[in-house]
């Protein structure tokens, strides 16, 4: 049985740091960018500026080497402060992202762009959903049709984050039609290349929370990508995009629990400061015990997501754990920041006390990057051994 341990003082060290550089990035400044629409660059600089957008990358790109264990713990962090997934979000696709470069990509393509990522230089998306395919990848229609020099490409994306200001994009496309392959995940493709404004329309997608990072829909007509710009193997793509899914639900996981706690202590302090009837509403156990039950909800949850963190790091498998995790701790998020929303009564729904945004923003995490109905399919199947149900 694999045993978490406490937290280490570097650990704990890369905490504190992570909290420091966000001190002056304060309620008000996420206020601001959701109120807006902008996007919070000073706050990215200075992730950047403090080394952390390379932390889980090798030291000789310009990264600190560390493990998904460090990244969840700075992640978590970001949300904890009360950035919630306005700043998350901002750099959450840089962690892990750029992964499949990472692991799959030429000792040239490396260099020459996860040092530009890790320290802001480059920005970039990731292209995957489609309109007519969901969750369902091996039904991807967008086309990479091959030429004398590479590829063209053509379709659609919806969901990509971060396209209005990206530099770079990093795409999937089928290669070899579906009814020409051995199996319907074969035969897709992946490619990081410019994203060439003049071939691809980015449109911003209207969306209930989190209005600071962009969504958009992407309409690809027409996109030469040179061949050099290909990541390993033509048609594996699929078998690469399955490297960073555990490690992006892990961080899913203890965003949403950061979050959480963040609302959680909110709701907490005005209920003792609040007083009605004559006493404060924190000293009635209707207050009291949903506050109390989400405290244990998000510590479970908050445990089960950093075994699932080691286990990643110590090279096991732990997708039964991190599939688990991401469920259990978005759930337990978006609980606990409904729970502050209502310990506030009337004024949970004003924007100046900050639990609606977070609610809000909880939302996404139960949707995103996977449905909770596919975890559980996942848990059924691959850990319980029932019958694939769909």
């Amino acid at each position: 049985m694999h045993v978490i341990q406490p937290m280490t003082e570097d650990q704990a060290a890369i905490r504190d740091a992570v909290a420091k550089t966000l001190e002056p990035f304060d309620d008000a400044y996420w206020l601001k960018t959701d109120e807006t629409g902008e996007w919070p660059e000073e706050f990215c600089q200075a992730m950047a500026k403090g080394g952390w957008l390379g932390i889980a990358f090798p030291e000789e790109y310009g990264g600190a080497g560390l493990g998904l264990t460090e990244a969840a713990l700075m992640m978590q962090t970001v949300t904890r402060t009360g950035a919630g997934y306005s700043g998350a979000s901002a750099i959450h696709l840089n962690i892990f992202g750029p992964k499949p470069l990472e692991k799959f990509g030429t000792e040239e393509q490396k260099r020459e762009n996860l040092p530009k990522i890790i320290s802001g230089q480059e920005k970039m998306c990731f292209a995957v959903t489609e309109p007519n395919s969901g969750l369902d990848t091996s039904s991807l229609e967008t086309k990479a049709e091959r030429t004398n020099n590479g590829y063209v490409i053509h379709g659609r994306k919806i969901w990509t984050t971060g396209a209005q200001r990206a530099d770079k994009i990093l795409i999937i496309a089928r290669t070899t039609p579906k009814d020409q392959c051995a199996k319907p995940h074969l035969g897709l493709s992946l490619f990081y290349t410019d994203l060439n404004r003049k071939k691809i329309e980015a449109n911003p997608i209207p969306k209930m929370g989190r209005k600071a990072v962009e969504c958009n829909t992407l309409f690809i007509d027409g996109l030469e990508v040179p061949k050099e710009h290909l990541i390993g193997e033509e048609g594996a793509g699929f078998k690469y995009l399955l490297q960073g899914l555990n490690p992006e639900r892990v961080l899913f996981a203890v965003e949403s629990v950061g979050l959480g706690f963040s609302a959680l202590e909110r709701a907490a302090r005005y209920a003792n400061e609040r007083v009605v009837f004559g006493r404060p509403i924190g000293q009635n156990q209707g207050i009291q015990h949903p506050l109390a039950r989400s405290w244990a909800e998000l510590s479970a949850a908050e445990l089960l997501a950093y075994k699932a963190a080691a286990l990643y790091d110590s090279g096991q498998e732990c997708g039964a754990e991190a599939n688990a995790a991401k469920y259990l701790g978005t759930e337990a998020g978006f609980t606990a920041c409904e729970t502050a929303v209502l310990t506030h009564g009337g004024m949970g729904y004003a924007r100046e006390y900050h639990v609606e945004r977070m609610m809000r923003e909880a939302m996404l995490a139960r949707i995103a990057p996977v449905s909770r109905e596919m975890i559980l399919n996942f848990i059924a199947e691959r850990v319980l051994g029932l019958p694939k149900s769909y």
